[in-house]
C-alpha cells in the first residue's frame, strides 16, 4: 500500500514535470524548422498540456481498466471547471468575451451533448471513438484555418514571446523532445499502477480514482498555466486553456482510449459524473452573461465553482466510505 501512494505522487510529479519538458522540447525544435508560432501554440502546446491526461487514459485502456481511463477524462473536466476556473476567478477575475459565449462554449456544450448520447447505452465502442476523433480533426483543422486568416492573432504573439524568452538550441531541444516523451509514459505506467493499487486495496472503483486523485493530477499543467495568465492579465488564455482542454478531453482522450480498447461504462458516469460536467459547462454561460456589458467571472461566482467541486468530491467519497 505504502509502494502505490509513493508511485503515485512520484508519478505524478514525474508526469507534469516531463509534459513540460516535452512542450518546451517540441516548440523549440517546431521554430527551428520554420513552424509559425500560432501552430506552435494551437497544435503543440495544446497536445503537450494535455499529454498527461492523453498518456494515462491510453494506457489504462490498453491495460483494462476504462474507470481511470474516463475517469480521467472527464473528471479532469470537472476539476478544469470547478477547480481551476473557480481558484483563478478567486485570485483575479477572469474576463468573459462575446466570442467565447458565441463560439467556444457552445461547441463545447454540443460536445459534451455528444459525449452523454454515446454513454447511453452503457458503451464506448470504436465507432464512437473514429467519430469523437473525426470531430476533433474537424475542430482542430477549423480554428488553425481561423486563426491563420487573421493577422494579429493573441495566441500567437504569446507564443512568439515565450520562444524568444525560452530559446534553446535544436540539440538540447530534440533531447527534451525524447526525454519528455518517454518520461511521459514511464511515469504514466507508474501512477495508472499505483492508482490501480489504492483502489483495489480500499474496495474503490477504478473510476473514482480516475475522478479524483488522477484526474486532479494530470490537470496541475493546465492549474499553473491558466494561474499565471490570469496573474499577467491574459484572460483569453486562462479560460481558453480550459475550454480547449475539456475539448480534447471529451474528444481526443476518450477517442484514443476507446480506439485502443472499447470501454463499457457503468450508469454512474452517465448520471452523475457526465451529470455534473454539463451543468458546470453550461453554468458558465451564466456565469460569464452580463446585460450590455463585458462579461466576467467574478470572485463570488470563483467561490460557488469551488464549492461545487468540493461538494462533488465529498459526494464522490461518501459514496464509497460513508455506507
Amino acid at each position: 500500500m505504502t509502494l502505490a501512494f509513493i508511485a503515485v505522487i512520484v508519478g505524478l510529479a514525474l508526469l507534469v514535470w516531463s509534459a513540460d519538458r516535452f512542450v518546451e522540447g517540441s516548440a523549440c525544435t517546431a521554430r527551428h524548422f520554420g513552424m509559425p508560432p500560432l501552430l506552435i501554440g494551437m497544435v503543440i502546446v495544446g497536445f503537450g498540456t494535455s499529454a498527461p491526461e492523453m498518456v494515462v487514459s491510453a494506457l489504462a485502456a490498453s491495460q483494462g481498466n476504462p474507470g481511470i481511463a474516463l475517469g480521467n477524462a472527464y473528471g479532469s473536466n470537472i476539476t478544469n471547471i470547478a477547480l481551476i476556473l473557480g481558484i483563478t476567478a478567486l485570485l483575479s477575475p477572469i474576463a468573459v468575451h462575446s466570442q467565447v459565449l458565441r463560439k467556444e462554449l457552445p461547441i463545447l456544450a454540443l460536445v459534451t451533448g455528444l459525449a452523454a448520447w454515446q454513454l447511453w447505452d452503457g458503451a464506448i465502442s470504436r465507432f464512437d471513438a473514429v467519430v469523437l476523433l473525426v470531430i476533433f480533426a474537424g475542430l482542430m483543422a477549423w480554428s488553425i484555418w481561423q486563426g491563420l486568416k487573421q493577422k494579429d492573432d493573441a495566441l500567437g504573439s504569446e507564443t512568439e514571446q515565450e520562444l524568444q524568452i525560452n530559446t534553446m538550441p535544436i540539440n538540447r531541444a530534440l533531447l527534451w523532445l525524447v526525454v519528455g516523451l518517454l518520461l511521459l509514459i514511464v511515469s504514466s505506467r507508474i501512477l495508472v499502477w499505483g492508482a490501480v493499487e489504492i483502489a483495489h486495496s480500499f474496495g474503490v472503483s477504478d473510476l473514482i480514482i480516475g475522478l479524483t486523485i488522477v484526474a486532479v493530477g494530470t490537470s496541475l499543467p493546465e492549474l499553473a498555466s491558466s494561474v499565471i495568465a490570469t496573474r499577467k492579465g491574459e484572460h483569453d488564455i486562462a479560460l481558453g486553456n480550459v475550454l480547449g482542454s475539456n475539448l480534447f478531453n471529451t474528444l481526443a482522450v476518450v477517442g484514443i482510449a476507446g480506439i485502443i480498447h472499447p470501454m463499457t461504462v457503468s450508469a454512474d458516469v452517465l448520471n452523475r459524473d457526465m451529470l455534473v460536467m454539463a451543468v458546470l459547462t453550461l453554468s458558465l454561460f451564466v456565469l460569464g452573461y452580463r446585460f450590455a456589458k463585458p462579461g466576467r467571472i467574478n470572485r463570488v461566482a470563483g467561490a460557488l465553482l469551488l464549492t461545487s467541486y468540493i461538494g462533488y468530491t465529498a459526494y464522490l467519497l461518501y459514496s464509497v466510505f460513508g455506507q
